[in-house]
């Protein structure tokens, strides 16, 4: 696997892509790699001919009282995982060879789509986000882009970005990935005490039951947001939202595809989580 850090190594590596016509699909993380990371390559590789992983903690979009000095860099198991798994190359970059004139840099903002859910939490995230991503990507040129599902939010407003800036890449989102006891996989997850990790997969497990409230004909939306919140509290947890959306995060619509998503802490931890249902 090549292993590039500098960003005339990338373009070089990149341009012998082209030469040889193969397609190009990137992933990009944040490192400490788990299954689920490891599992976007999976369907990188039905998209392209080539596979290369990004890990790059990115502070634009943290916040002042997040987690970004603890954030676990894990740089060496992280290439021996993706080498593993047959990766074919990763650009693991310094925060100065990405941001050579500093962290106060033009910035990607997509309107309206990031104002709720995570946005209202953590203002500045997801322009942090779209800009280390957009930026990427004007490095890179992938053919294909994979994301998790689990950052649906950010899966809508990478596409959206991609749309209004014409970016030539395919992007696609990968099913969420579960621990046995639904708890979707995480880097925070270690974060968890033994007694807050089995608290944990309330979430999930809230979540189902708005999914089976739907299915059963219930649509007071705002009722079952309620009951949700509460059964989080109850639960142990403490919950930012819990909201029924539509799969563009418009008002629902009956019948059709509805999306349902939460975060909520457990001590200092945020989890996120969502399930998509037709009904």
């Amino acid at each position: 696997m090549t292993r590039l850090h500098e960003v005339p190594a990338l373009r070089a590596w990149r341009h012998a892509q082209w030469q040889e016509k193969r397609r190009v699909a990137l992933v990009p993380t944040m490192g400490n790699l788990h299954r689920g990371h490891l599992a976007l390559l999976d369907s990188a590789r039905e998209h392209a001919d080539v596979l290369i992983a990004s890990i790059f903690v990115n502070p634009l979009q943290f916040g002042p009282n997040e987690d970004f000095d603890r954030y676990p860099r894990t740089l060496e198991a992280d290439v021996a995982a993706l080498e593993a798994a047959g990766c074919h190359a990763v650009f693991a970059p310094s925060e100065r060879t990405l941001y050579p004139h500093g962290r106060d840099i033009a910035q990607i903002h997509v309107p309206h789509l990031g104002d709720h859910l995570c946005g209202a939490d953590r203002p500045g995230h997801f322009d942090g986000v779209t800009t280390v991503v957009g930026l990427l990507f004007h490095l890179v040129q992938p053919d294909v882009a994979v994301f998790g599902r689990k950052d649906y939010q950010q899966l809508q407003l990478i596409r959206r970005m991609v749309r209004d800036l014409h970016f030539p890449t395919q992007v696609i989102g990968h099913p969420i990935e579960r621990e046995a006891d639904g708890l979707a996989l995480s880097s925070r997850n270690q974060y968890l005490s033994a007694e807050e990790r089995a608290r944990a997969p309330a979430l999930h497990v809230t979540l189902r039951a708005i999914a089976e409230a739907l299915s059963g004909g219930k649509r007071d939306t705002a009722a079952l947001e309620a009951d949700a919140m509460e059964r989080l509290r109850a639960a142990g947890l403490v919950p930012s939202y819990v909201r029924i959306l539509s799969a563009d995060l418009q008002e629902p619509e009956f019948p059709g595809e509805i999306l349902i998503a939460a975060a909520a802490y457990l001590g200092q931890t945020r989890l996120i989580d969502n399930l998509m249902v037709h009904v």
